[in-house]
This record gives C-alpha cells, sequence and structure tokens, in this order.
C-alpha cells in the first residue's frame, strides 16, 4: 500500500539495448556496429581499424541497421522500438510552459528632468 517502485529504465534500456545488439550480431559485424555506433569513429578511422574499402563499409554498415532495426521492433515482451513501447509504463509529468513575471524596471536615467 503506497509502496515505491524505483528502476532504472533508462539504464535497463541501454542494457537491452547493448545485449540484443551482441547476441544478434556475428563477430565481424559487430566490430562494425561497435567501432562506428557506439566508439563513434567516422568512416575513415573504422575503414583504417577494419581495413576495409569505403563502399564495403557503408554497405556493412546499411545490412547492419536494417537487421538491427528489424531485431528492435520484433523483440518481445517489449520491443526495444519504438520507444514508447518500451517505456509505455512511464507516467509523465503534464509539463506547462513557466509563468514569466514581468518587473518593471525604473529607468536609471531619464531623459527629462
Amino acid at each position: 500500500m503506497g509502496g515505491r517502485v524505483f528502476s532504472r529504465k533508462r539504464e535497463e534500456y541501454l542494457a537491452d539495448f547493448l545485449r540484443v545488439s551482441e547476441r544478434s550480431l556475428s563477430k565481424e559485424e559487430y566490430r562494425i556496429f561497435r567501432f562506428h555506433y557506439l566508439l563513434g569513429a567516422d568512416y575513415y578511422l573504422c575503414c583504417q581499424k577494419l581495413q576495409m574499402d569505403r563502399g564495403s563499409f557503408f554497405h556493412a554498415i546499411y545490412k547492419l541497421e536494417e537487421k538491427l532495426g528489424r531485431v528492435y521492433a520484433e523483440l518481445e515482451p517489449y520491443p526495444l522500438y519504438p520507444l514508447r513501447d518500451y517505456f509505455g509504463g512511464v507516467a509523465h509529468r503534464d509539463v506547462r510552459p513557466a509563468r514569466v513575471l514581468r518587473v518593471p524596471v525604473p529607468d536609471a536615467f531619464p531623459l527629462s528632468a
């Protein structure tokens, strides 16, 4: 009665995202995913590190995005995409714009005396 539930939804999502990605991809695909998406390397650095040409790298990226997108959307019981399905039980506060209080500022240097 009146008990509170504590959870770290964002951290749980991140852990699910990483584990699902790792399980769904082959070792080579995960290396590309890790360098480009997790470590943030641009295509030039990834191509050097992975010893790939630019065309092969981008074809691999498109294939990864397609494969992981399908996995994230079809994951049961809670798909990772779209986010509203994963975070569906989170209650959001009604956000209203703050009221601006206008305070008259006295004129420090009046033009007429």
